[in-house]
C-alpha cells in the first residue's frame, strides 16, 4: 500500500468529521488541519522492582524491602520490556476568525491506555480549542495541568518526564492568559480526568467533583529575549488551591459533611543561549497526589465516634529539579537531577492515609541523557539513578529510620517522526 493511501486512511478515521465539515461548506477557506506524531518504542531495564505505570513504562521510584523468611528482599529483582505504547498522533487545526479572534484546535492521542489493563489502548492526551485576541488568549479543553510549566519541564526521554519530581498531569479546564509587555497573567480553573486525587473509594475524580469548585491557578510569567545573540530568560511563579469532599456518607450511615482545602506554590526559571538551556523549578504543597508526586492527606481524628464523623490533615512536601542541556540540532547531551522531601503533616494522624509514598522519607534522582538526530530518525539513551528513602511514619507522617533503595535505569528509545 503506497505511503498516500495509507495517510488518507488515517487522517479518514481520526479526523474524518473535520474534512466533512470543511468540504460541505467550501466558503471556508482559512480552515485547515496537518497531522504530525511519532513512532517511539522503549527498551528498558530497571536493576530492581519499581513503582510505576503501564508495565514499568512510566517509572516512579524503586520499591520498598519486602523481606521473606530467610531475610532476603523479594523485589531486589531486575525487569526488562520493550513497549511502543507512546506512540503518538497530533491532529491540529486552524480555522476562520470568531468573535474577533484567531481560532485554532488540537486533538492529540497516543496508545498507552487509560490503565495497565488498557495497555495499547487509544487514549485522549489533549484536545482543547484556542481563541486568540491581541493581548489575550482563551484555551478551553484538556490540557496541561497549570503547574506544569509547557515552556519548562524536563525533557528526559524518559516517559515520566521528570516526575514525582515534577507534576505530572492534564485535565479538563478553561484557561485565561493576558500578555502586559514581557510579563502575562494566566488563571486556570480545573477538573479531573485521567489524573485524580485519592480517598475512601480509591483514586477518583468524585472528591473534585463533589467539591462543586474547580481547582483554581494563578500564575505570572516573565519573557526576556535578547534576539542579537539568542538568549532568552523565563522565568515565574504561581499558586493553586484545591478542596475536596472525601465522602458523602459515613460509616455509620450519617450523612457527612467534611471537606479539606489543600494549597501549592511554584516558582521556576528558564535561561537559553545558542549552545546550552538550564531550567529549574521548586514546588511545596499540600495533597500533590494527584499530580504524580509525593503526598495526599489523611485523617486526622474522629470526632464523633457515633457518627463516624472525621476530620482531614493534608500532608505536605516539596520539590526540587534542576536541569542543562545542549542545543545541538545533531547531537544534544543533558543531565537531570530532582529531590523531594516528606515533610508530614501539622497535625496527627489518627485513621486512613490517602497518599502517594507515605513510608518515603525522599527521593532523588539524577540521569544524564544523550541522543541522536538523522533526518526524521532519533536514537536516545539515557541512566536514570532513583533512590527512596524508606521508613517508618510517626504520628505526624515524619519518616524515621529509613534505609536507602536504589533502583538503576537503563533506557534506549528510537523515535521516527512525521
Amino acid at each position: 500500500m503506497k505511503k498516500e493511501t495509507l495517510l488518507v486512511l488515517v487522517l479518514a478515521v481520526l479526523f474524518g468529521p473535520c474534512f466533512g465539515r470543511a468540504q460541505a461548506n467550501p466558503k471556508t477557506e482559512n480552515f485547515g488541519l496537518s497531522l504530525s506524531g511519532y513512532v517511539k518504542t522503549d527498551l528498558i531495564y530497571d536493576s530492581r522492582q519499581t513503582v510505576n505505570i503501564r508495565e514499568g513504562h512510566f517509572l516512579l521510584f524503586p520499591k520498598g524491602e519486602s523481606l521473606d523468611p530467610d531475610g532476603r528482599d523479594i523485589n531486589a529483582k531486575s525487569n526488562f520490556n520493550m513497549l511502543s505504547i507512546q506512540t503518538r498522533l497530533v491532529g491540529r487545526i486552524t480555522g476562520p476568525q470568531a468573535l474577533g479572534a484567531k481560532t485554532s484546535g488540537l486533538v492529540e492521542a497516543e496508545f498507552f491506555g487509560h490503565s495497565d489493563e488498557d495497555i495499547n489502548g487509544f487514549r485522549l492526551r489533549h484536545a482543547y480549542v484556542k481563541l486568540n485576541w491581541q493581548k489575550t488568549e482563551l484555551l478551553v479543553g484538556q490540557f496541561w495541568h497549570a503547574m506544569f510549566i509547557t515552556d519548562c519541564f524536563p525533557d528526559v526521554i524518559s516517559f515520566n518526564t521528570g516526575a514525582p519530581f515534577q507534576p505530572f498531569s492534564r485535565n479538563p479546564q478553561v484557561r485565561l492568559t493576558h500578555r502586559f509587555e514581557k510579563f502575562s497573567l494566566v488563571a486556570t480553573a480545573m477538573t479531573q480526568r485521567d489524573f485524580v486525587s485519592s480517598g475512601p473509594e480509591g483514586a477518583s475524580s468524585t472528591y473534585l467533583r463533589n467539591a462543586v469548585l474547580p481547582e483554581l491557578n494563578l500564575k505570572c510569567e516573565y519573557v526576556w529575549k535578547n534576539r542579537r545573540n539568542g538568549h532568552e530568560l523565563l522565568c515565574g511563579i504561581g499558586v493553586d488551591y484545591l478542596k475536596l469532599v472525601p465522602r458523602l456518607s459515613t460509616n455509620t450511615g450519617y450523612k457527612a459533611d467534611e471537606s479539606i482545602s489543600n494549597g501549592a506554590g511554584m516558582a521556576y526559571a528558564k535561561y537559553t543561549m545558542p549552545g546550552w538551556t538550564f531550567k529549574c523549578e521548586g514546588i511545596y504543597g499540600q495533597n500533590l497526589y494527584h499530580l504524580t508526586m509525593l503526598g495526599g492527606y489523611a485523617v486526622h481524628e474522629v470526632m464523633d465516634a457515633n457518627r463516624d464523623d472525621v476530620d482531614y490533615t493534608p500532608l505536605k512536601n516539596y520539590s526540587l529539579w534542576g536541569e542543562v542541556h545542549t542545543n545541538g540540532e545533531k547531537f544534544q547531551a543533558g543531565f537531570f537531577a530532582g529531590y523531594s522531601k516528606n515533610l508530614g503533616s501539622k497535625e496527627t494522624i489518627d485513621g486512613e492515609i490517602y497518599s502517594r509514598g507515605f513510608t518515603i522519607d525522599s527521593l532523588y534522582r539524577i540521569a544524564p541523557r544523550a541522543l541522536y538526530n538523522s533526518g526524521k530518525l532519533r536514537l536516545a539513551a539515557e541512566i536514570e539513578w532513583t533512590v527512596a528513602a524508606y521508613g517508618a511514619p510517626d504520628n505526624k507522617g515524619v519518616v524515621m529510620d529509613v534505609k536507602h533503595i536504589l533502583n538503576c535505569r537503563l533506557l534506549g528509545a528510537v523515535y521516527y517522526f512525521f
